[in-house]
């Protein structure tokens, strides 16, 4: 995988360039309007009552992170992510294009994130819900472990799992940069 350097933000990252995927900060209103449609018009969007309306204001909250994946220039899939508060690290969106989902965009999205929040937290956190059993077991592939039940979180009658993966004890993390600093 390749990084190169973006000037607005974390780095963004491609995979093989064969493979033509490409994440960066969604850039535009167009590109956000493209991914908030697709995210508000899915499971498990529709079940917890997230319309695209909502996706846009995630999608364009200033104390937010919101990235794109491009696919040959397509947009595959998007995520938001929180770096602030006591769970800084938090994925509160990880969206795979219906026709791209189980093509590995989502692992992609997911590694990309990582990489972003475990240079500032040994913390990812992230919430699935409860009815979404193929997006738990995904999770739980990539090295997540359920952490806690929030029932009636977003909707009456539906849990969400809160899940972690962690690099160490947040008293043990050095976040990158730091290193250097304290050499």
């Amino acid at each position: 995988m390749e990084t190169s350097s973006n000037q607005d933000g974390p780095q963004s990252q491609q995979s093989r360039p064969q493979d033509g995927l490409f994440i960066r900060r969604i850039a535009g209103s167009d590109e956000a309007l493209v991914c908030a449609a697709a995210q508000g018009a899915s499971e498990p969007w529709l079940t917890l009552r997230r319309n695209s309306s909502h996706a846009l204001s995630l999608l364009n909250d200033p104390r937010k992170e919101a990235y794109v994946a491009l696919l040959n220039g397509v947009v595959a899939g998007h995520c938001v992510l929180d770096m602030n508060g006591p769970f800084a690290g938090y994925i509160q969106v990880l969206f795979v294009m219906p026709a791209m989902q189980g093509s590995g965009v989502g692992a992609e999205l997911l590694r990309f994130v990582e990489a972003r929040i475990f240079s500032e937290s040994p913390n990812v956190f992230l919430c699935v819900s409860g009815f979404n059993p193929r997006a738990q077991s995904f999770y739980e592939r990539q090295g997540y472990e359920r952490i806690g039940e929030l029932k009636d979180y977003v909707v009456r009658g539906k849990s969400e799992f809160l899940m972690r993966k962690a690099l160490c004890p947040k008293s043990e993390f050095v976040a990158a940069g730091e290193a250097e600093t304290k050499s």
